[in-house]
Order: structure tokens, then C-alpha cells, then sequence
């Protein structure tokens, strides 16, 4: 086998164990790790072709993987206006107001990441911008990716006069006369109006994602738990991996399509035929459903109203047939991942997985009592001690975004979402630590673009649970992780999950020479300081997807 890369004079961190291993050398070729030992040895492994890299004593371990990102559908969503920053409305407008005045007579603006927060005490309405909208027809996703805000004029073009009924959870808002405010809760009602709004090409979707996979790329990402495989995306990430003569794909995928409420035993059989789907880095492994929406909106499902009343339905009008859904992927051996948030949906994705896996022992020839169909929940904002310990006990892997808990709420509890929870339930915010501590595997994640996408932030977030002004209190604090946890989350965990544990997740020869060179040790560097630890080398099937300019 032809080596194509040489790392030495390097410190080999093992996040299995924490330690460094007796090595300073590592050599790869065909994707996989073919050697480790001291410098002299690997180095006569180098043949003219390969790339040989002085570390000058970097740290090199498991490449980052982003257990919960969007990148097909975010690259395509944030082709707008960033309004992630902004943190009261005057900002906002300020913001709006810039991109309206760039824009063409009859264009439509976009605009990404608006934080209900912004708005205070009042509600989230488009009223609120129309001093910097009028007329102008405009599309604002709230952060939480389940909400939009539409100006009067989108609702003009959209013919949105009034409420209308879904068949699944949604709702266009009306105010008390039943005129539309502007807010659109969750994927149906959103529709409405984004139908009629101008779509980016596939080629403009296509170049913005390779743009933006480079990017993380520089912050040492190696891969990604997709959660999104709809429209164009597995056509997009063809091309990209070498389909069409390219060649840039930057991370390795791993991609869940979607599940929607009201899927028959055809719409099934489609995502099954899909699994193993797959490029030369990315791969259709495992079905995306959803059991609710979100706290902000209103929308998750509580075993208990929030304090507005609301966030007391399922996203599946019918519950019961998203748990035959997952009994029929369950049996064909397709790993689910749920998006659960509230604690009543977190507890029925789990008496649906459990009940999967007893049909599944009781049926003839079913897969025994061990199943080796990994299960996920995502999210999981809150929930009781009774639901953690179940995590455990099914096997089902728990994966965790601490920046949602670290930037959308505050350790005061006067944020939106503490506040429509109420304080006991917002004190059991996130819980990452009792998790673990419970025997579950956390995988973590930013759910980019929810949240900022590069790893070591997440992994700080995990350990401080402070937002990005470090100045301010941490918001339950007694969930954080230990520092080897948190580089477990984002290394051993995600390859768990994914059942790759044998070819991802070490430093060990004849896995996957998916890297990541940092300055020092993430277990060493404080918490406050990680998120600015410097990146120097990022490794893909052992070719070099970022480099700093001194290696």
C-alpha cells in the first residue's frame, strides 16, 4: 500500500483513554492509517507522492465529528442576511434595513438566525420590522430552524389572509381579529409562503455548501451526522464528492433523510431502499423523524402545558403511527433519529424504540435481545430523572447541542425559553452530565445552523455551559463535562453511533485517517480558552483539507 501521508514529531492523543500514546509518528494511505511509531521508522515509510508534515510537537487526534449539522439545507438557508448577532431589535432593523437597501425593486430579502429574545416582552410579529419592510416581501428564519417570520407584504404575495389547518403540527399566527402576524410555526405553515418565494439554483446551492464544508474544514471538522437528505442534497453531495469532475466534499457525511407525519408502508420502503446509499465520503445511514417542534414556539410536547398554555401536542397528529414507523425501520435494521425536545416527546420516542425492540425479540427470527440497531433521540432539553435512566437501559445514544443551552438561554432563567418552561422545569436544562453519568453515550453537536459550527466551541460550551461572553454566569453548571467527555462527544461517541467503532473513533492502524492537529491539548486548555485553540491541520481519508501556511 502507497502512503500518502506522513505526520511526525507529533504528540498521538488517544480520546478513548485521554493519554498520549508512545508514538511521534503516523503514516496513511488508501484513507486508513497504515503505521504509527517513532519518527525514523514512519518517515522511511514516504515515498516521492507523499505528504510529509513536521507537527514541530502539535497534537494530533480523532477527527472532529459534528454529530447534528445541516449542511446541504443550511448552506441554502443562510444565503441571506446573518441576523445571528444581533441581540435587541434596534440591531435587527439595522440589519434588515442595510440588505433591503441593496436589494432590486420586486427582490425578496432573506435573513437567517433572528433570536426571539430580541424582542423582549413583545410578541414575535413582522409589525415590529415594518418601519424597515414596507412593501418589501421578506422571509426571517428564526433560530430555532422551525419558524419564520414573513413581512406583510410575503403574506400579500402568498395570499396568507388568515389561519389555515394542517394536517400536521403548524400554525400561521394570527392576532385576535385573525389577521396573520407574520409568524410561521413549523415545516407546513412555513411552506406556504416560502412556495412562493424565489428558490437559489442548484449550482448556486451546491457552490455556497463547498464553501461552507471548507470552512469547517478550518476548524477542524472531519465529518458530520447530516440531518438532511431532501431536494437536491444527495444530488448536490454527488457532484461535490467527484461526481461531476469535482472534488469537494471537505467532510465525510454521514446523512439521515427524512421522515414526515403521514408516511405510509410506500413512503417506508423508500427510506430503506435509500440506506447505503453513498459517495466516497458520504453515506445514507439511518432515517431523521421528528416527535415535536420547539420550547421557543410553543411547539414541543409537554407532559405539562408550558406557562403560556401551549407545547402540548405531538408533531405526529397521530403518535401512534410514528410508532409503527419506527417498529417497520426498526425490523428492516434502519437506525432512527428523533428530534424530541419536550419531555413527553423524549418519553414516547422512547416507548416507541422499546416497544420496536421487544416486537423485534418476540418475532421469529427477530434480532435477539441486543439489537444492533443504534437509535437516537436529538435534543433533549428537558426531561425527568425517570426518562435519563431509560436512555441507558435501551441503548438508545442521547445527542446533545450545550450551545443551544449556552446562547438561547441564561442562567437567570429570564430568557424566552426559561421563561415559557417555568423554573423547575428549566433547571434540569440540557442535561449532558446526568446523562452520561447515567451509562448513556452523548454525542454531541451544533445543529449548525442553529448554532456556530466549530467544534472546539461546542466542546468549551459542553464544559463551561457559559454563552460566548464568558463574563456572564453558566446556565446549570452541574451538567457540565469533564474535558475528556466533551472530546469523547465530539470522537469516540459519534463513531459509536453510527456503528463505525472498529473503523472511526482511534488512533490506531487500519482505521480512518481522519484527523485533527490542534496546538495543544484540548484536555489541557482551560475551558474558557479551548474555543480559540488553534487549528493547524485537518485530515480527511488522509488528505489534508486545511493547513496553516507554516505546515
Amino acid at each position: 500500500m502507497s502512503t500518502d501521508l506522513v505526520l511526525f514529531n507529533a504528540r498521538l492523543l488517544d480520546p478513548g483513554t485521554g493519554t498520549l500514546l508512545p508514538h511521534t509518528a503516523l503514516a496513511a494511505g488508501a484513507g486508513l492509517i497504515t503505521a504509527l511509531g517513532d519518527d525514523r521508522e514512519v518517515r522511511a515509510l514516504a515515498g516521492r507522492a507523499t505528504t510529509v508534515i513536521d507537527l514541530k510537537g502539535a497534537v494530533v487526534t480523532v477527527g472532529f465529528t459534528d454529530g447534528h449539522l445541516h449542511p446541504v439545507s443550511g448552506a441554502e438557508r443562510t444565503m441571506g442576511v446573518d441576523l445571528s448577532g444581533c441581540r435587541d431589535l434596534d440591531a435587527v432593523r439595522a440589519a434588515v434595513a442595510g440588505a433591503a437597501r441593496e436589494l432590486k425593486p420586486g427582490a425578496w430579502l432573506r435573513g437567517w438566525g433572528l433570536d426571539p429574545n430580541t424582542f423582549g416582552d413583545r410578541p414575535v410579529g413582522a409589525a415590529a420590522l415594518t418601519p424597515v419592510l414596507d412593501g418589501i416581501p421578506a422571509l426571517l428564519d428564526l433560530f430555532d430552524g422551525h419558524s419564520l417570520l414573513a413581512s406583510f407584504r410575503a403574506l400579500e404575495l402568498a395570499g396568507v389572509e388568515g389561519p389555515r389547518e394542517f394536517e400536521q403540527a403548524s400554525e400561521i399566527v394570527c392576532d385576535a381579529d385573525g389577521r396573520p402576524t407574520g409568524l410561521l410555526l413549523e415545516y407546513a405553515a412555513c411552506a406556504v409562503v416560502e412556495g412562493v418565494a424565489p428558490k437559489p439554483t442548484e449550482a448556486q446551492v451546491r457552490a455556497r455548501t463547498a464553501e461552507l464544508l471548507r470552512a469547517m474544514a478550518e476548524t477542524g471538522l472531519t465529518g458530520g451526522h447530516a440531518m438532511d437528505a431532501g431536494g437536491d442534497s444527495l444530488a448536490i453531495l454527488t457532484k461535490l464528492d467527484g461526481g461531476d469532475g469535482g472534488d469537494a466534499l471537505s467532510l465525510r457525511l454521514r446523512v439521515a433523510p427524512w421522515c414526515q407525519p403521514g408516511a405510509d408502508g410506500a413512503a417506508v420502503a423508500e427510506l430503506v431502499r435509500l440506506q447505503g446509499r453513498s459517495g466516497r465520503l458520504w453515506q445514507v445511514a439511518g432515517v431523521k423523524m421528528f416527535m415535536d417542534g420547539t420550547v421557543d414556539n410553543g411547539t414541543a410536547w409537554l407532559e405539562r402545558p408550558d406557562c403560556h398554555g401551549e407545547s402540548t401536542h405531538a408533531f405526529w397528529p397521530d403518535p401512534e403511527q410514528y410508532s409503527w414507523v419506527v417498529g417497520e425501520l426498526h425490523r428492516a435494521g434502519v437506525p432512527t433519529a428523533t428530534h424530541a425536545i419536550g419531555d413527553a416527546a423524549v418519553r414516547h420516542a422512547l416507548d416507541s424504540i422499546e416497544k420496536a425492540q421487544t416486537d423485534s425479540v418476540l418475532a421469529p427470527g427477530g434480532r435477539g435481545a441486543a439489537s444492533p440497531v443504534r437509535h437516537r433521540i436529538e435534543h433533549i432539553e428537558t426531561v425527568p430523572d425517570d426518562t435519563v435512566a431509560r436512555f441507558a437501559r435501551l441503548g438508545v445514544t442521547a445527542s446533545m447541542q450545550p450551545t443551544h443551552c449556552c446562547e438561547y438561554t441564561r442562567a437567570d432563567h429570564t430568557d424566552n425559553w426559561s421563561r415559557r418552561l417555568g423554573e423547575e422545569r428549566a433547571g434540569r436544562a440540557f442535561r449532558c452530565r446526568d446523562l452520561w453519568d447515567a451509562g448513556v453515550r452523548v454525542v454531541l453537536g451544533s445543529d449548525w445552523p442553529i448554532a456556530p459550527y466549530p467544534p472546539l466551541s461546542v466542546m468549551a460550551g459542553a464544559r463551561h455551559r457559559r454563552p460566548a461572553d464568558l463574563s456572564l454566569p453558566p446556565h446549570g453548571p452541574e451538567q457540565a463535562l469533564t474535558p475528556l467527555q466533551a472530546l469523547q462527544g465530539m470522537t469516540v461517541n459519534p463513531a459509536w453511533a453510527a456503528g463505525e467503532e472498529y473503523v472511526g473513533g482511534r488512533l490506531a492502524v487500519g482505521y480512518r485517517a481522519d484527523l485533527t492537529v490542534l496546538a495543544d491539548s484540548p484536555l489541557t486548555v482551560p475551558d474558557a480558552q479551548l474555543a480559540a485553540l488553534p487549528v493547524l491541520l485537518t485530515v480527511v481519508a488522509g488528505h489534508p483539507t486545511h493547513r496553516v501556511p507554516e505546515f
